[in-house]
């Protein structure tokens, strides 16, 4: 499938499953060689092909090269993330007064969906087109209790090219009964290319957020309010590199082992952009615009080499980092925070533009 501006769409067998299920990898391609690959197998950004100031293109985002290292040991690269995106304390809350016990996947909290979130399910394509530039539209259905979840949820996550060097993430998803909803995307950046044997500590981070929120041991939010980034090594309101406070005695950094935090946002639901990320050596620039209220920040901690990604290659701490905008963590169980709530018959819809340029 093929655009008159040289931009077209591929499909092809990226594996297989144990049962036999075939997982498909739909390559968006646009000019000068920027192209995104998305596999259904979690509804995932497999590749992310992008020029440097050389032009030279590399892949950019932390992956496989087959299926086999999406599924042993789980870990989350590029996935889409739900039916609940980052931590729920005691994997238990209350919603219409109304106790739901869902899965456990990290001690006694549950993480990004719990045991079989939705990076653990082959998607459908239910819609591919060139029009007006490439895009592909993976679905999926969550049952009514699925991982403990109320509600039969349908969700669609659209991938799209959606201008020069610029990858949209739109998610949609209905309820037939009140439930919550927390949908992300979770690649691993490294603008350096993920082959190019380069860490992040040395990208340049910019964070549109003047608030963070501060965690215990367990990553669950401390109560109160959410805690002033000034005079703090979580104050990238101006460019900063990564490593540069990265190992200060810092209680937070203490809990997270190093940066593993969700900043918040003030957009007001609006698509603006939440952060800048610049690599000095490539010269590549990702832009991050969302309507979310927040992004986590997480500078690659627990990559700790036991596994290999693409190339060979094994992944160790900051050999990429993720910006992963969300409501906040534990939202369900904090009436202080953004609500997560989604009544039946209303819509949930957000969105994720990832931007790049080239810097000086």
């Amino acid at each position: 499938m093929h655009a008159a501006d040289g931009s077209g769409i591929d499909r092809q067998v990226f594996g297989r499953l144990a049962d036999g299920t075939v997982v498909e990898k739909i390559r968006l391609r646009g000019r000068g060689g920027f192209e995104a690959g998305v596999i259904t197998y979690g509804a995932a950004l497999q590749s992310l092909v992008v020029p440097g100031r050389d032009g030279r293109l590399a892949d950019v985002v932390l992956g496989s090269d087959a299926i086999d290292g999406y599924l042993q040991p789980r870990s989350f690269f590029g996935a889409t993330i739900g039916r609940y995106a980052n931590r729920i304390d005691g994997a238990t809350f209350v919603l219409d007064g109304q106790r739901h016990r869902v899965s456990t996947n990290e001690g006694a909290n549950m993480l990004h969906g719990g045991a079989a979130g939705f990076d653990c399910r082959c998607w459908s394509v239910s819609a591919i087109g060139l029009v007006p530039t490439p895009f592909v539209t993976l679905s999926l259905t969550s049952r009514h209790g699925d991982e403990g979840f109320p509600g039969e949820l349908r969700i669609d996550v659209t991938y799209r090219l959606s201008a020069a060097d610029e990858l949209s993430i739109a998610f949609a998803a209905v309820t037939d009964r009140p439930t919550v909803v927390n949908l992300t995307n979770h690649s691993f950046f490294n603008l350096d290319g993920v082959l190019s044997n380069e860490n992040i500590l040395d990208h340049r981070l910019t964070l549109t957020a003047e608030r963070f929120l501060a965690i215990d041991p367990g990553a669950i939010p401390l109560a109160g309010p959410p805690r002033p980034v000034a005079g703090t090594p979580f104050d990238f309101r101006q460019p900063a590199a990564i490593g540069a406070r990265i190992r200060q005695n810092d209680d937070q950094l203490r809990n997270g082992r190093g940066y593993d935090h969700n900043f918040c946002l003030d957009n007001g639901g609006a698509l603006q952009l939440a952060a800048r990320l610049e690599a000095p050596r490539s010269g590549r620039v990702l832009e991050l615009l969302t309507d979310q209220p927040g992004v986590q920040f997480y500078s690659g901690n627990y990559l700790d080499g036991s596994v290999a990604g693409k190339g060979g290659r094994l992944y160790r701490p900051s050999d990429a980092l993720c910006l992963e905008p969300q409501i906040w963590p534990d939202a369900p169980n904090r009436p202080d925070f953004p609500s997560a709530r989604l009544a039946a018959g209303t819509e949930y819809r957000r969105c994720i533009v990832y931007r790049f340029a080239l810097g000086r």
